[in-house]
Parts: structure tokens; sequence; C-alpha cells
């Protein structure tokens, strides 16, 4: 493959044409276009490439360059069966751009018409700041009532201020792309592709002079939503044949933007999923006749007190590592297994331990429904250094995960300590500012953690009432309750990090948490997706929906949703009508 020509100054930088150049396939002489359609650049690029034949092949950039008429004897020997062209039909065609012209883009032909211009509010750039390389080919407006926006909110130490500095630094690099100020042209924008971002094919505007609008007498004016507003519309009016779309997470100026008849979305690009009900559950359950379609050629052996299975068929490509199955039939014996190995088109699973016995107890606790049973296989697996468990409350989450990890610290010797930590959010008022130090100050939000270790000492009754106060000293000397605003640059070494309440927490701040992890350390994330209380978060955009989806199939993690409660039968009827 050529390399592209090296720039013709210092300092300057290679256009992104040549870029496109060398990515795009190469045609052959089979697979020129035809001549009425050469000025759709995005048709080239979509066509799928051909084999190349003994002619030497012809860049992207030479075949767009080079005239129609000298194109079409070589095309015509590759197509007998279709009419040839005739001369004057292709003078009438119009002539193409030049190729550093005409940037080829990926969607445009799927949208069929020009690309839409998102006029972005101030909040979306808070919530997201790489939300400007977002929207693919199409083309991204700032107004300068925006940019005032984001100046006064950049001071301070809260995520909104640092993703305001972020917005700053990657639009200053944008503009910087341009070279000199006097080279600029506002009316041309700027190529959101200018500073690696090869996902954004559109442009970035700014507003330059004033717009005149005309809004209802009722809004006021000097309002920035409304001004916002009022740049849509003014947009719309002066582009017509173009979709102009505000995109705002604020619902009230969504509301007031369609009042007026102009186009509004939310920003949904931070969602990991659209629907909740398609989060991986982590178990699957097999269809009836899967020994009579899979025993034929289904291979098995027993190891270590557990049955393998080996079986290849259908079945194989919806399977994942770590991924729970069970098939439950009258008159047979269940199958409880977890997927272990994953290999072509092979599967082998592996026979659980059943935890619902009472020789199997963790810490004087037993699985009482089936999804627990899963749980507590991944909770006390060595080798599972990642775990997230959800579901309704009254599930078994945060007392099957303090059993757990007694049992690995105290019994096992597998970890020093349990760290747990959670986000403090409060569901009504706040109280106000906490007395003592940290672990004083985080002491009201473990409610949870001082009623299940109450339960687990309840059921020591061997010892007598001098051996379970000796026993609560024991296993709260081996409990540290941390703070999440102070984990940034730490690092775990064999230690259990529970982080509850999960639901409540951002990407980026999932994202802080795991990666202190250290060799040895596991990390257990519990959470309910239906309680979530952190303003703009919902299940789609929750870092645990968002751990969930990009853990799934690592062969070091595992996840399980609770869909049974087993708190008290007013809990689970509360669960399910209120």
């Amino acid at each position: 493959m050529p390399l592209p020509k090296p720039p013709a100054k210092r300092g300057s930088v290679l256009d992104p044409s040549a870029f496109d150049a060398q990515s795009a396939p190469k045609p052959s002489r089979r697979s020129l276009p035809k001549p009425a359609a050469v000025e759709d650049s995005s048709a080239l690029e979509l066509q799928p490439p051909q084999q190349p034949v003994a002619a030497p092949p012809i860049t992207p950039a030479v075949a767009l360059a080079a005239p129609v008429e000298a194109k079409a004897p070589a095309a015509a020997p590759a197509r007998p069966a279709r009419t040839p062209r005739t001369k004057a039909a292709v003078a009438a065609a119009p002539a193409p751009a030049p190729a550093a012209a005409t940037r080829p883009r990926r969607s445009r032909a799927s949208t069929g018409g020009p690309a839409k211009l998102f006029v972005l509010d101030t909040n979306v750039l808070m919530h997201d700041p790489m939300s400007l390389f977002r929207f693919e080919e199409h083309d991204v407006y700032l107004p300068m009532i925006t940019l005032e926006e984001l100046d006064g909110h950049k001071k301070g130490m809260s995520e909104v201020s640092r993703n305001v500095r972020q917005v700053s630094r990657e639009l200053d690099a944008l503009a910087a792309s341009q070279g000199e100020a006097k080279d600029f042209d506002p009316g041309a924008g700027i190529a959101l592709a200018r500073t690696g971002h090869r996902e954004a094919g559109g442009k970035l505007f700014f507003q330059t002079t004033f717009v005149d609008f005309k809004l209802p007498d009722g809004l006021p004016q000097g309002k920035a939503d409304n001004q916002i507003l009022g740049v849509v519309q003014a947009l719309r009016a002066q582009q017509p044949a173009r979709e102009v779309v505000l995109v705002s997470k604020d619902i009230n100026m969504r509301i007031k933007a369609r009042a007026l008849g102009l186009a509004a979305e939310d920003y949904l690009n931070d969602k990991t999923l659209e629907d909740a009900d398609l989060l991986y559950t982590g178990v699957l359950q097999l269809p009836g006749d899967f020994w009579e379609r899979h025993g034929k050629t289904m291979e098995s052996w027993q190891q270590g007190g557990s049955t393998f299975y080996r079986i290849s068929g259908p079945l194989v490509p919806a399977l994942m590592i770590n991924q729970f199955v069970y098939l439950e039939s009258p008159g047979n014996a269940p199958l409880y297994a977890r997927v272990t190995e994953i290999t072509g088109k092979t599967a082998v699973i592996r026979t659980l331990k059943d935890f619902t016995h009472a020789k199997n107890a963790v810490w004087g606790v037993t699985a009482r429904n089936r999804e627990q049973n899963f749980a507590l296989n991944l909770l006390t697996d060595p080798d599972c250094d990642f775990i997230t468990l959800t579901g309704t409350a009254g599930t078994g989450k945060t007392l099957m995960t303090l059993a757990a990890a007694l049992s690995q610290v105290l019994d096992e010797r597998r970890y020093t300590e349990i760290i747990v930590t959670r986000v403090t959010v409060p569901v009504g008022e706040d109280i106000g500012f906490l007395p003592g130090n940290e672990e004083e100050k985080m002491s009201p939000w473990m409610g949870a953690l001082d009623d299940n270790l109450e339960v687990l000492a309840r059921g020591d009754t061997s010892a007598g009432e001098w051996g379970r106060a000796a026993t609560n000293d024991l296993v709260r000397s081996k409990i540290k309750i941390k703070s999440l605003n102070f984990m940034r640059g730490r690092t775990f070494l064999n230690k259990i990090v529970i982080i509850d309440e999960a639901q409540n927490l951002t990407p980026k701040q999932m994202k802080t948490l795991i990666t202190r992890a250290g060799p040895g350390t596991k990390i257990i994330c519990l959470g309910n997706l239906a309680q979530i209380d952190t303003p703009y978060l919902t299940e789609g955009s929750s870092g645990l929906t968002f751990a969930v989806d990009r853990f799934k199939g690592w062969p070091h993690a595992g996840h399980i949703t609770l869909a049974r409660g087993e708190r008290s039968r007013l809990a689970d009827f509360a669960s399910e009508v209120l």
C-alpha cells in the first residue's frame, strides 16, 4: 500500500482525504463506478471490495478526479448486459467535485438526504464532554449563549466543572487545528475528525453573528434557554431544506421547543441499553429437548467432584463464559451448570455446588432459590474477580455477599479484609453535616451492613453471649467502611471490595472504583436498578448497567439477576404491587 504524501511544510498536518484514500478498498476495472453515480462519493465507500484483475489498481482519488468520459469505455466490457450510455447523456451528467473537497461519509447514503444540524444545549456538554463526537456524519451547532454558560461553570471541583473544562479543551483543540485565524472561514465549519475522532464525520459550527428571532411575547427574551430556542427557530428558517434538531437533557426545554413547533430530542448516547429488560441476566434456561438434540455428540467426565459436559450444536453461539444454564423438567433430575469454556463451535459446562443444602452453608447462610444458588457459586469462586448482583429489594444481595466475604476472609484466609462503600445519596431531605471521622460519617449510610451482620451473628448459638460478642468484635475488625470521595489513587491488595447501591454510580465513577483493584482483589457490585436516586441517571445510563454490559463474557467476571425476594411475605408483596 503506498504511503500518503508527506506534509508540504513543517508543522502542517495531513489532509483527511489522504487517510480516506489509503483506507478505502482499491477498485479494479470491474468495480469502477457508473458515470451517473460518480457524484455520490458515499456509494464508492459502501461497495464491497471486488477481486482484482491483472490491470494495475487505481486509487479512489484518481478515479474521482479523472474525466467521466475516460472511465466509460473501461467499465463497458465488464457489464455487457447493460445498455451503454451515449456520450451526450454522459456529458449532461454533473461533473464530480475534486476528491479533497468531497469527503466520503458512511451514513449519508442510508439517510438519503443532507446531514442533520444538531443544536446542543449546555447541559448536554456538561453531562457528556465527548458528546461533540457522538453524532456520526451529522453537523453540530453551538450557540454563543452555550459558550457563555460553559464559561460560568468552569470553576469548581464538582463533576460538572470537570466536564466543562474538558469540553473547553476539546473546543480549543478543534479551533487550533484550523491554523491561523485569518484563514478560518466560520461559514465552512470545523471538521470534527481533525483531532483524531474518526467516528465523527460532521462539522462544528459556532454562532458568529447576531441571529434575529421572534419568540412569543410571554417568554423572557434574556433567558438563556429562550435564546437557544430562538437560535433553533432562526436556523430552521435559514435552512429549510435541512433538519434542525435541538438536543437537550432539560425536559422542560424540550417541551417548550415542541410547543413552538421545533424538533427536540433527548441525548441518548449515554445509555448503554435502550430498554432495561434487554440487560444481560447471567442465566439461560435450556430447551426441553436439550438432551435429545445434544446427547449424541456430547462428551462427559468427572473432575474435582463436578461433572463436565462438552456440547456442540445450535445452542453454543448463544452461550457466554460464566453464564449459568439450567434445565428443570418434571420427572427428571434438574441440571444446574455454568459455562466454563467456549472453543469454536463447542462449549464446556460444569455442574454446580449445591448451596441449598445445610452441609454447604456459607457462614450459616444457605440458598433459598435457584438464583441464590448461582450467586453463591460465583461469590465463592476464587477465579471470579468482578461480580455484579442485581435484583429487587429483599432478594438477599447484601446478606449473601457478606456471608461469602466473611467465609473467605476469616475461614479460608484468602483475603485480608473487607472494604464496604456506597454512594451517599439521600432518599429524602439531607440531614446536614455529620460529626466524626470517615467511618463515623459513613455509619448512618451503612444501616444495611449492620442489619445483615446482626443476622449473621445470630446464627451462632453454641458460643454463648460472650462468644457472640467476641465474634462480633472480630468480624467488625475485618470490615472497613470507606467513602467514595477518597478512592481516587488508591490500590487494594488481597481485599474484597463491596460496592453497595451501585445503581447510583455514573459510568465514570464505576470505572474509577473498579480500577482500584490490585492483585488478588475481588470487587462485588450490588444494586437495584428500580431504586435510582441520583438525578439524571436512568436504568439505561447507570454505571451498574454499564459494568454488567461491558463485563459479560469475560472469563473472570460474572453476573446474576436475582428474581425472587426472600425477606418476608410483606416485602415481596410490596415489591410487586407498589
